[in-house]
């Protein structure tokens, strides 16, 4: 069996019947998990367990664990600060970001990674505008040639902590005011401005090898009439053929309002497909996710299939064994100094 194109939620912090059946459906391909689905790190680590065992190759298990507003998993995790923090330490200190930046990305990573989790979401690579409330401190910085270089630090000790990393939202979230999650946003501004601004923090990282990304639920009208993540300009013609990613493509979820134009989930979810997305996100709608199942006629499954399969976590270490080494001992020392400094706060749990 392939990894399907699907990623589906779960409705609490253990399997039930029907899930499980669910999840062995072959257009399924991944989990995506939130604070509902967390308990403590033993729940955790057995409910990733029983995911994995259910299929050869094992499901994707996936989170978003950006840090600050965005981070699901807190109860006996080190709580992150913000990114935008990186962005503000690089006007000060640019190499001292930088690295905190890979410490960052590491610590992020293993902590899933010894629960056994494969992927999270992050890093966000939008450009921080003021306009943008839901982007705000999830940004990393206002220039994006920064944004990059913070983001490929991220990425890095991700990578090290043995989890690829996903940059969202393509070709950027972060010069429109409205949330995605809510209404569909649009921003009116022209290819090449948007080359010039958002888009080059993305170009960046795919040369540095980013491995998958996500576009957004933003409707940008001189270069289509559809939403990123439903457009073959952007994800065929401009992503892959232009800018040369080889990578994974995850569409945002879509039971979002910025994706209600594409229908109803099934339309949803093939019209995402077939403009080149290689999973669809379905959250919050077991509904929609039963009906998408039953009507998605997905194409190109073996391409779709392997680019998935590169997402797989590595190289995990017991839980135990990683809060004993030297190295986690560090990466959390640096961040009770940033608590100290900054009085973190994670506020409300913010949708990504």
């Amino acid at each position: 069996m392939t990894l399907g194109p699907v990623m589906l939620d779960l409705e609490s912090t253990e399997l039930s019947a029907g899930e499980r059946e669910l999840l062995c459906h072959p257009l399924v391909g991944g989990v995506i998990l939130f604070s509902r689905n967390y308990h403590n790190p033993m729940q955790l680590q057995a409910l990733v367990e029983q995911i994995h065992a259910l299929r050869t190759p094992q499901l994707l298990v996936a989170v978003d664990q950006e840090g600050g507003r965005v981070q699901r998993f807190r109860k006996s995790f080190n709580p992150l600060p913000a990114p935008a923090y990186l962005g503000a330490l690089y006007d000060e200190a640019p190499e001292q970001a930088l690295a905190m930046a890979r410490q960052f990305g590491w610590l992020m990573a293993v902590e899933l990674r010894a629960l056994g989790v494969d992927i999270s979401f992050a890093p966000v690579l939008d450009v921080r505008k003021a306009k943008s409330r839901v982007i705000g401190d999830r940004a990393l910085h206002h220039d994006p040639e920064i944004i990059a270089r913070l983001g490929r630090m991220l990425m890095r000790g991700m990578g090290e902590g043995g989890m690829a990393a996903v940059g969202k939202h393509f070709p950027g979230h972060g010069s429109v005011k409205e949330d995605s999650h809510t209404s569909l946003p649009v921003d009116n501004r022209s290819l090449e401005t948007i080359r010039l601004e958002d888009m080059l923090a993305f170009e960046r990282m795919f040369h540095y090898g980013l491995p998958a990304v996500m576009p957004a639920h933003v409707l940008y009208p001189e270069v289509d009439r559809y939403p990123a993540g439903f457009s073959r300009i952007w994800l065929e013609e401009i992503l892959r053929r232009q800018l040369n990613f080889q990578g994974a493509i995850f569409s945002d979820d879509l039971t979002m309002a910025g994706a209600a134009m594409g229908g109803n989930p099934a339309e949803r979810a093939q019209l995402a497909l077939e403009a080149g997305c290689d999973m669809a996100l379905v959250c919050n709608d077991r509904a929609g996710a039963i009906r998408i199942l039953e009507e998605l006629r997905p194409a190109h499954l073996s391409v779709t299939s392997t680019r998935l399969a590169r997402l797989h976590g590595r190289h995990p270490v017991e839980r135990e064994a990683l809060q004993a080494s030297e190295a986690y001992k560090k990466a959390v020392q640096m961040l009770s100094s940033l608590h100290q400094e900054l009085e973190l706060d994670f506020g409300e749990d913010t949708p990504a």
